[in-house]
């Protein structure tokens, strides 16, 4: 059985299909020692290279899908490397070895919340799909006057620069002042789709966090810069919901019960990234710090301190 080149480079890792097209159309992947073309199919006991690097492919059947659910906060740039030097979305999440996690849609630099992150760059495509229509909700918060008229265009539909765009529902959530905040549903995944709609209107948004993906909502007790990987079952809704087969393994442990310990080691391990990414910052260019200086001890102290020890 052959399976087309860059959906067996993609379960690798390399690169999304799109991606790995690019590759292969410059002549950068080779199989058995030839240049690769688009529309190659490979049984996978070839030897594949991808800039001259051999390229460690594994049967489908032999790859468990895993997902991850993180809690994006605002200030990260949902890109593999930024060329500003922005932290990024990939920065935080675990390791992997022969797979890398690619991530279902995007969020832009202003928005939090639920970003999902996949090792199954097919199911992260067909998720991204407009076609299988998997509603995303947000909690957004408008600065200014809204009134029934705008909530109205705002469910019809709106043209915007490219297209009609609407929001499937439209709920009120409360607010204090000019601030009011409204959850909003939508099935697409355009740039900046919320904010356009509501500046379609006059309306500044000043806050946007997805909250919920499909029927994968974010975690409450998730803090900002954590992530989750799913169980079975979350993993298995989403195949189904774009007509994958289900899986029968999982990387989660299911007799796992201390919840709460796994949510302190998030925050711990959130924490910790933050202190070394602050700590890299100040170290360009900063200046040494002088050690404190050391306190005089009587000779009554020093000999107690010997003791203890």
């Amino acid at each position: 059985m052959t399976e087309k080149l860059q959906k067996v480079l993609a379960r690798a890792g390399k690169g999304s299909r799109r991606e790995i097209e690019t590759l292969i159309s410059q002549g950068r992947v080779s199989v058995n020692g030839n240049v690769a073309h688009l529309g190659d199919r490979v049984t996978g006991s070839e030897q594949i290279r991808v800039d001259g690097h051999v390229v460690d492919t594994q049967p489908e059947g032999e790859i468990i899908c895993r997902v991850l659910a993180y809690h994006k906060p605002e200030g990260e740039v949902s890109t593999r490397k930024d060329p500003e030097g922005r932290p990024t979305v990939f920065d935080r999440l675990p390791k992997l070895k022969g797979a890398r996690w690619v991530a279902v849609g995007r969020l832009d630099v202003n928005t939090s919340g639920l970003l999902l992150f996949t090792t199954d760059g097919e199911l992260a495509n067909r998720l991204m799909h407009p076609r299988h229509e998997i509603d995303r909700e947000y909690a957004v918060r408008v600065f200014g006057e809204v009134d029934e008229a705008m909530l109205q265009r705002l469910r019809k539909g709106v043209m915007l620069e490219d297209g009609m765009a609407k929001f499937d529902t439209i709920k009120y959530n409360g607010g204090e002042g000019m601030n009011h905040w409204f959850h909003v549903t939508l099935k697409e995944g355009r740039n900046r789709e919320v904010r356009r709609l509501w500046e379609s209107q006059g309306m500044q948004v000043s806050r946007l966090i997805r909250v919920r993906y499909g029927k994968i909502d974010l975690p409450r007790n998730l803090p900002r810069g954590g992530w989750a990987e799913m169980a079975l079952e979350q993993v298995n809704y989403l195949r189904n919901e774009v007509g994958l087969t289900a899986e029968e393994q999982s990387k989660v442990d299911v007799h796992a019960s201390d919840r709460y310990k796994q949510v302190a080691q998030i925050r711990k391990a959130v924490r910790k990234h933050n202190s070394r990414v602050k700590g890299e910052g100040a170290g360009a260019g900063a200046a040494p710090k002088k050690p404190a200086p050391a306190r005089a001890r009587s000779t009554g102290q020093r000999q107690k301190r010997k003791t203890r020890l």
